[in-house]
């Protein structure tokens, strides 16, 4: 007797890795590529304003509106880029920002008028500014619990490893194959990669038109008006010496108060951008208070050690390289380390983050030893400390954030976490710039005025030319100095704060299957 075999449809199962499916998985790596590339974006067309500003004949003070029309593009970005994901799709939106922001990055080496490049990095600002927190979005969408602390580690690269690897690529665009376009063109071969892997791995989705009708557009213009003021009375506010200035004034005062209209309307209505009542969650506040400060420590790391050595030692960019590449490169390590350890029930991840802060506070102390002698070699030290100590500071805050949200709030707090982000950055920026100006004028006047008591009393006293190098010299040293210990104060201050957190355990990954 025979048995008829009945054969069933093949059903076609999804490759998995990581818990996953494959595709989803490319297209999270084509989500992190164009985050990685964003903030890389950001801080090489800083670095190499200079070369830019060579190369088309303007100065100092109208150059500098190149990079505050990128950071306001990238900042009025920063809330709204996670609604607009949703109503378009993850996968149209993202496209379109990759595809915007090659696009001018293919055309800005050719234009001539500096209004025309001006209003190109904005709107390049933006499209860059949207990547950044979809990432976010995405690595708490689809990542399970047994991964999703590598996840926000990769998205703490983008405060970690792109601004120190950012100093690499500016030297060797400008310094080392003297092509200043470069600073330009380096974001497209990273667009394209991000593009094919987001176009194959993300699902093609409908626009939801019915969202437009329900969107808060009173809030988000009173939202893009205020962080634009804002960001002009931060961005240039040392050039412009802040309050002696009108336009400073009228920026922060209109700044402020419209972002408050902004917050407002928010919070009563019915489909925001953003939900400021999250706030009323102790380690969601507390939280956000540490990340902004934490941003502005971090400075320490970068921009201290670049301005006395260019300062001082006349280092080119290409010769400060290996200062940022020491915080770098660990980083592509030491964040998986810390969501290893922040998956082990014996570890709290307050106290993690305390020590983090603790070592980031070592490496100021340490940057505050400086001397005229020191070179790049010296400040090894230091920056090794910030290299251990930035990723066991923010992956903890991370956790510690996102560990008391539903998954159906991700948008909302990656658009309100991000924008204190770029606040935090423009923040720092600020401070230390001012901290240095003002330190750097007393130091001056301190040692002037000692030399004119003394000056009778040396038999061989310097010429007026040698004693302003002299002086200049040492008061650059003595801000240098300052603002480190100011910092690593800063970063000590912080840490009481860190352990009033509500302590969350880790993730129990017995019950995930």
């Amino acid at each position: 007797m025979s048995t008829a075999v009945l054969s069933e449809p093949a059903v076609v199962v999804p490759k998995r890795t990581l818990g996953i499916p494959n595709q989803v998985l490319a297209g999270l790596l084509g989500i992190f590529i164009a985050a990685m590339m964003s903030g890389l974006n950001n801080r090489v067309g800083s670095l190499g304003l200079a070369d830019v500003r060579g190369v088309m004949g303007v100065s100092l003070d109208d150059a500098s509106w190149l990079q505050t029309a990128y950071a306001m593009g990238e900042l009025i970005a920063m809330p709204f880029a996670s609604w607009f994901a949703i109503t378009l799709s993850v996968r149209r939106f993202h496209l379109s920002m990759v595809f915007v922001c090659a696009l001018i990055a293919a055309i800005l080496p050719f234009i001539q008028n500096l209004d025309v490049l001006i209003g190109l990095r904005f709107v390049q600002g933006i499209s860059s500014g949207a990547l950044i927190p979809i990432l976010m979005m995405a690595a708490l969408k689809f990542l399970p619990p047994n991964i999703r602390l590598h996840g926000l580690a990769l998205y703490a690269m983008t405060a970690t490893f792109a601004p120190n690897l950012a100093v690499w690529l500016t030297g060797l665009w400008t310094d080392g194959l003297s092509n200043w376009r470069w600073l330009y063109w380096q974001v497209i071969p990273l667009c394209g990669l991000a593009g094919l892997f987001v176009g194959w791995g993300l699902p093609k989705e409908g626009v939801k038109y019915a969202r437009f009708a329900q969107g808060n557009w009173l809030g988000m213009f009173c939202g893009v008006i205020s962080l634009l003021l804002l960001t002009i009375a931060l961005d240039q506010g040392v050039r412009l010496d802040w309050f002696n200035s009108p336009l400073i004034v009228v920026s922060l005062v209109g700044g402020v108060i419209l972002f408050g209209c902004y917050v407002l309307t928010e919070w009563h209505h019915d489909a925001p951008f953003i939900k400021p009542q999250l706030m009323a969650r102790k380690n969601l506040l507390i939280g956000t208070v540490l990340l902004t400060f934490l941003l502005v420590v971090l400075m320490s790391g970068s921009m201290l050690p670049s301005n006395y050595l260019a300062g001082l030692q006349d280092y080119r960019v290409m010769q400060i390289a290996p200062i940022g590449l020491l915080i770098a490169l660990p980083q592509l390590v030491l964040g998986s380390v810390v969501a290893l350890l922040l998956y082990q029930k014996w570890v709290d991840s307050r106290v993690m983050l305390a020590i983090g802060l603790g070592i980031i506070a070592l490496a100021c102390f340490s940057g505050a030893q400086l001397t005229p002698q020191w070179n790049r070699d010296q400040f090894l030290v230091a920056q090794l400390l910030q290299a251990i100590g930035q990723p066991m500071a923010v992956v903890s805050i991370l956790f510690l954030m996102t560990s008391v949200l539903d998954p159906s709030e991700g948008p909302y707090f990656s658009g309100a976490i991000n924008t204190f982000r770029v606040f935090g950055s423009l923040i720092g920026g600020a401070v230390v710039g001012q901290l240095l100006t003002v330190r750097s004028r007393f130091h001056s006047d301190m040692l002037l005025e000692h030399a004119g008591l003394v000056d009778g009393a040396i038999p061989q006293a310097l010429d007026a030319s040698t004693l302003g190098t002299t002086v200049a010299q040492q008061s650059m040293v003595l801000s240098v100095i300052d603002a480190y210990l100011v910092l690593g104060v800063l970063a000590l201050i912080l840490i009481p704060l860190a352990l009033m957190m509500t302590y969350v355990p880790a993730p129990d990954l017995s019950k995930q299957n």
